[in-house]
């Protein structure tokens, strides 16, 4: 398994807000807007991401980071196997991607996904 990109993921009140200070202060543009997630990246570096996010749609929490792997399957199991808790089940999502939340052992939750 290897990972593809990793960003980091911002809980929010108002999306408006927080889009329009990482627009300004920092240059970011919008690349993705699902009107509870809004995933921002640098105009010359599209690799550079970052997300906002008002809540998860079908998760219980905001996840602190997001990590796309190549095979996120494997990358459950081997969660499992590790005993660590999974916070919200292997899932194929309505936007495109297939993806589980870990906790990790300093308490992050994690969104592992993979592009379908």
């Amino acid at each position: 398994m290897s990972i593809k990109r990793v960003v980091a993921d911002l809980e929010t009140k108002s999306l408006e807000q927080a889009k329009a200070f990482y627009e300004r202060v920092l240059g970011f543009e919008v690349v993705m807007d699902h009107g509870w997630i809004v995933t921002l990246a640098d105009p010359e570096r599209p690799e550079v991401q970052l997300s906002l996010m008002t809540h998860d749609e079908t998760a219980p929490v905001v996840p602190a980071v997001s990590i796309q792997v190549d095979d996120v399957d494997a990358a459950y199991e081997e969660a499992k196997a590790s005993g660590a808790e999974i916070v919200h089940e292997l899932t194929d999502e309505p936007w495109g991607v297939r993806r589980f939340f870990v906790r990790d052992p300093g308490g992050h939750v994690v969104n592992v996904l993979a592009h379908r």
